[in-house]
């Protein structure tokens, strides 16, 4: 019984090396431990593996390779990550050097806005609105004091131009009373020579 068993296992074992040889013949064309992602790799080492019951048997070296595979990419995946985190880094700090330049920006805009919003007027800062203001409050003034002095004036010449008719009036009452008072002196003369005359 132990010679059968024996026999059994032994025929076992050689028929599983010849499939594996087999296998290793047939699927080195589906994949490899030198390329493909480590998927695939793992499915190639699952390939080429043997059965042993519900196990599989899998070669040392495959292992070995696979384990420097996986080794690799997890040392080209940090590099990658380190190289992604120093992007990052730089990327931040570009991002705040921008966030200082627009804060910069942002300043000078609101100084030229003030500057173009305000000026000096006689040593004084004034901004354009109170200015505007200003102005217009003088041109009401000054249209109020033209308006008042308008009137004054025309008052004034309506006073004159009566002032003058009156003078007008007068002058020709004056001029007609000495008119009157020449004829008279006249008249008087004339009587008293007569008298004279009428004496002698």
């Amino acid at each position: 019984m132990l010679r059968l068993f024996s026999l059994s296992c032994l025929l076992y074992v050689l028929i599983g090396f010849g499939n594996l040889s087999f296998a290793q013949g047939d699927d080195t064309d589906k994949g490899s431990l030198n390329s493909g992602t480590i998927d695939s790799q793992f499915d190639y080492i699952y390939n080429v593996s043997n059965n042993f019951q519900e196990y599989k048997v899998v070669k040392r070296t495959n292992l070995d390779k696979l384990k420097s595979n996986i080794l690799d990419s997890m040392r080209t995946m940090r590099q990658e990550v380190l190289d992604l985190n120093n992007q990052i880094t730089s990327q931040k700090d570009s991002i705040g050097s921008m966030n200082s330049h627009l804060e910069q920006a942002e300043m000078e805009k609101e100084e030229a806005i003030a500057a173009k919003d305000n000026f000096t007027f006689l040593g004084m800062g004034i901004h354009k609105a109170v200015y505007s203001s200003m102005m217009w409050l003088l041109v009401a003034i000054l249209a109020a004091a033209l308006g008042f002095f308008s009137f004054q004036y025309f008052r004034s010449f309506k006073k004159i131009k009566k002032a003058q008719n009156d003078l007008v009036e007068v002058q020709e009452e004056f001029d007609a009373h000495r008119k009157n008072t020449l004829e008279r002196e006249r008249k008087l003369k004339r009587e008293l020579i007569d008298a004279q005359m009428g004496k002698k």
